[in-house]
């Protein structure tokens, strides 16, 4: 069930409006796509997060737009990292009987038999690109990883036929793989690396400081 977000229309324009807008608890946004041109909105940060909680990422909510009703997904956003806070939103206007292209998280699931004698699981990409109808975009995509062994790869090739997705990635895009676990000696290399380079470094800002004076 889509979640309803209230809106209102603000104008576009100075810094000073946003910051005031972003003061009062409301985020900047856009919202374009099907059947609307783009309008600059704000939203409720409160609502949009709560509402983002129940749908997740990829869910279809609804704005509510000078009473009218879009369905929408949220395309794009922007944070304040320090401050845990959202600072934009884009949302794309959508008609639920087309088929839309969306990044989904690829979450690996099982006991790798390579990392139960060692192995190191790495995860290369974590996220695939799925082309699938509004009402049936998945929060994530569950990959099976018990069959991986010390040195093997699973791509996309490998899930295309287990998933009920369109997947647009190319098959040997990988998305996980079990490395050989490092040696004593690998370790030790890695640890004096960047210690060499902070030598490096020195003497090199050392030398250009000399440089300077002279």
């Amino acid at each position: 069930m889509s979640t309803t977000v209230k809106t209102q229309v603000r104008e576009k324009g100075q810094h000073s409006n946003l910051t005031k807008l972003r003061g009062e608890g409301f985020v900047p946004a856009v919202v374009y796509g099907y059947k609307t041109g783009t309008s600059s909105i704000a939203v409720s940060e409160k609502d949009l997060l709560k509402t983002l909680r129940e749908v997740g990422r990829n869910g279809v909510m609804k704005l509510e737009l000078e009473g009218k009703k879009l369905n929408v997904v949220l395309s794009d956003y922007q944070m304040d990292v320090l401050k845990g806070r959202v600072v934009h939103a884009d949302f794309l206007a959508i008609n639920m009987s087309d088929e839309l292209e969306v990044s989904v998280t690829v979450v690996p699931t099982g006991d790798s038999v390579g990392v139960s004698e060692g192995g190191v699981l790495n995860q290369s990409n974590r996220e695939v690109t799925i082309k699938v109808k509004p009402s049936a975009i998945p929060e994530v995509i569950e990959v099976d990883v018990t069959e991986l062994a010390v040195g093997d790869t699973l791509t996309v090739g490998d899930i295309r036929e287990k998933t009920e997705f369109h997947i647009l990635n190319e098959d040997d895009f990988a998305l996980v793989s079990v490395s050989a676990p490092r040696s004593d000696e690998e370790l030790e290399t890695t640890a004096d690396e960047p210690a060499v380079a902070e030598d490096e470094n020195a003497e090199e800002n050392t030398e250009k400081a000399t440089e300077t004076k002279e």
